[in-house]
């Protein structure tokens, strides 16, 4: 079977998705690797990297898709290439299946079979595969040594000749991942650290991480948690009551990083307007949700901005400046997946497990995937 790798097109799309040890991988598994030539040039990986891992190098992209059984990308395949694929062929990417809706019509009229990393159940067979949280511990990581580096203050508490400095004061509302890292990241820093989230059972982990816990007061301990432990949409008594607990702290912080996503919808609005005007000047928010809309209601997507003083910077791609561990990251992800799939260097795909069936969203001319095909019907 033939496993391609085209070059991402998006000028500010730097991974890639394979490496050469993922190449390695596929070819240890019986599995056949082009990749278009420069496709790894922004990680740094040149075509005589992938040569020297066992893969073929394509200069038309027209020749590699044509040729491919099974497509390897970060983002989404555009609407140019799934033409040139052929039916029965296989894509696997990153993919929000509900709000890429040309992406999935054009994948089921081509009959080409889609699987989203973004549908990886949360199990732990599947824990390899996760590319959805290796790329949140790098963005939580990063946004916060961005946003420290754009900071008019130190981040640690210094003693000094001329007098004490306070340590900064950093917010970070959302603890899954990114979030986690984000108060570790912080806190290595040194700097003091608090953290909400809707789910009272990350407590424990913030507190680990030697950061403070600030917790809406509620009756029902279960009033954020959706499946798999996501987040889901909390009761509006909830929200006002949470609303006031972040101004709270909100206006004492010198950097805001928020992270919380609800699985299929926009991101919940945690910071309205009035709250970003609380704020002290030369704060920043980092608002790591900025790709489904923002939790702050004046993020533009990869924008930065500033308002009443105050940094926003909506920047959806932060894994994309650390290219080389996040194509690692990712190509090892990805590859786990596929070779999960793969007995023999053929294709077994067993629609009864829960992986398979689980990330599937295209397949044989359909869509599988319920909450894609009803978005669909809105």
């Amino acid at each position: 079977m033939n496993v391609v790798v085209p070059k991402e097109t998006l000028d500010n799309e730097t991974r890639v998705a394979a490496t050469p040890g993922s190449i390695k991988e596929l070819v240890k598994a019986g599995l056949s690797v082009m990749v278009e030539t420069q496709a790894g040039i922004k990680s740094h990986i040149s075509d005589t990297d992938y040569k020297d891992a066992g893969a073929s190098i394509i200069e038309s992209k027209e020749e590699l898709l044509s040729k491919a059984d099974i497509v390897l990308k970060v983002l989404p395949p555009t609407l140019d290439q799934i033409v040139l694929l052929q039916p029965k062929s296989i894509v696997v990417s990153f993919c929000q299946t509900t709000r890429d809706i040309d992406t999935v019509k054009a994948l089921k009229e081509q009959s080409v079979t889609g699987f989203s990393m973004h549908l990886i159940p949360r199990t732990t067979l599947a824990q390899k595969m996760d590319a959805l949280s290796s790329q949140a511990n790098i963005a939580g990581y990063k946004a916060v040594l961005i946003a420290a580096s754009k900071l008019g203050v130190y981040m640690p508490l210094l003693m000094t000749a001329a007098g004490t400095i306070r340590p900064a004061k950093v917010l970070v509302l959302g603890a899954g991942v990114a979030g986690l890292q984000a108060i570790a990241t912080a806190k290595r820093l040194g700097a003091q650290v608090e953290a909400f989230d809707v789910r009272p059972i990350v407590k424990e982990q913030v507190e680990s991480l030697g950061a403070k816990f600030i917790e809406v007061d509620s009756n029902n301990d279960d009033e954020g948690v959706g499946d798999g432990g996501y987040a889901k949409e909390t009761s509006e008594d909830y929200k006002n009551r949470q609303q006031k607990l972040i101004h709270d702290h909100i206006s004492k912080s010198d950097i805001v990083v928020t992270t919380a996503l609800i699985p299929g919808k926009p991101a919940p609005k945690l910071i309205p307007e009035s709250m970003v005007n609380s704020m002290k000047p030369g704060s920043i928010i980092m608002d790591l949700a900025s790709e489904n809309g923002g939790n702050c209601e004046l993020t533009k997507k990869d924008e930065i901005i500033t308002h009443n003083g105050v940094t926003i910077d909506g920047s959806s791609n932060i894994p994309g400046s650390m290219p080389v561990h996040a194509s690692e990251l990712y190509a090892k992800n990805i590859t786990a997946f596929l070779t999960y799939m793969i007995e023999d260097g053929e294709l077994k795909l067993n629609l009864d497990d829960e992986i398979i069936s689980g990330s599937m969203y295209t397949h044989l001319g359909e869509i599988t995937h319920e909450p894609t095909q009803e978005a669909i019907k809105r």
